[in-house]
């Protein structure tokens, strides 16, 4: 369009169109928007503000509960570091804490090998259109779906060594000693450690599984043509594509793991004894048994501070974006 010259008398207003009296008064229009479009500070504000009430502040609680004497039934808790002392130098927490490592290096060894076997499989199979491979990958999602309480029932009828027990029904069909699975206190933590990876392995699918079908098939059309076999390709090909996804996934299985009680308090309920006690469930039974709530806060710290050492720890061998 070719713009014509409106020549205006002197006192006379000059003719606009309404798109061009919009254009012109559109700067002035909504200043509350133009004052806050590069400040990202109000648009994540609620955000901070949600993260602060529901996770922030118990954080910061907790710290200061463990520098106290409270309890579930006090009313004037007195700040004294006697509380910390008195839990870290309890006899029973060295037990405790090798009950821990057990259950947590089991748990993200077993994950961890056998998702990214049952990955490799449903991969594989997708690749060649097997039947099955659809109904392997839900029947593994199944566990990760089913609760933790409800889980840890179905092992302990699994494990029971009543008459109705199923392990110890099938050694007895095939004439063999049944197994005290779980009130020998040298074989109730592997059961508990055994029921922990069926139900996680799922979770490690997944992660696996996605992982797998993100690496880039000229790898391993070019590894085909210098007559690498399928494990070398799966050693040397494979495995170090996935370093970055299975860091990140020890780092998630040990946070929950560290975090797992329930399964274990329908299994076994820590026992016998307190061979399946681990820390999680040892700060529950402190809090809400024995009404301990700072020894339970001190406990918390240490369980948090324990999940960050190790989750740094994986984070430094992650790939860097150079070596990427």
């Amino acid at each position: 369009m070719t713009g014509v010259a409106v020549r205006v008398k002197p006192g006379q207003r000059s003719p606009m169109s309404p798109i061009a009296i919009e254009a012109a008064s559109a700067p002035h229009s909504r200043p509350f928007m133009r004052r806050f479009a590069g400040a990202p500070l109000p648009w994540i504000m609620p955000v901070i503000v949600v993260i602060g009430i529901f996770y922030l502040y118990p954080v910061i609680d907790v710290f200061r509960l463990s520098f106290t004497n409270a309890t579930l039934i006090g009313d004037n808790p007195v700040y004294t570091l006697s509380t910390i002392s008195n839990t870290l130098s309890s006899p029973q927490l060295p037990d405790i804490l090798w009950a821990t490592v057990i259950f947590v290096g089991g748990s993200v060894i077993g994950q961890q090998i056998l998702g990214l076997a049952v990955a490799v499989v449903v991969v594989r199979g997708e690749k060649r259109g097997l039947f099955g491979t659809t109904i392997l990958r839900t029947t593994a999602l199944v566990a990760w779906v089913v609760p933790g309480i409800a889980g840890g029932i179905i092992w302990q009828m699994l494990f029971s060594e009543a008459p109705y027990g199923a392990l110890n029904s099938i050694l007895r069909l095939m004439h063999l000693p049944v197994v005290a699975w779980l009130s020998d206190p040298a074989i109730a933590p592997w059961s508990a450690l055994i029921a922990n990876i069926w139900r996680g392995t799922a979770f490690s699918m997944v992660v696996m599984y996605a992982a797998l079908k993100s690496i880039d098939p000229s790898l391993y059309e070019a590894a085909d043509v210098d007559g690498a076999t399928g494990s070398q390709q799966f050693f040397f090909i494979t495995i170090p594509q996935l370093r970055a996804a299975m860091l990140v996934n020890m780092i998630l299985i040990t946070i929950m793991t560290l975090n797992t009680f329930d399964a274990i308090i329908t299994l076994t309920g820590g026992g016998p004894g307190r061979a399946t006690e681990v820390i999680s469930l040892y700060v529950f039974n402190i809090v809400f048994r024995n009404y301990d709530l700072s020894g339970g806060s001190v406990l918390s710290v240490l369980m948090l501070i324990i999940s960050l050492g190790l989750a740094f720890v994986y984070a430094s061998f992650l790939p860097k974006e150079e070596q990427q």
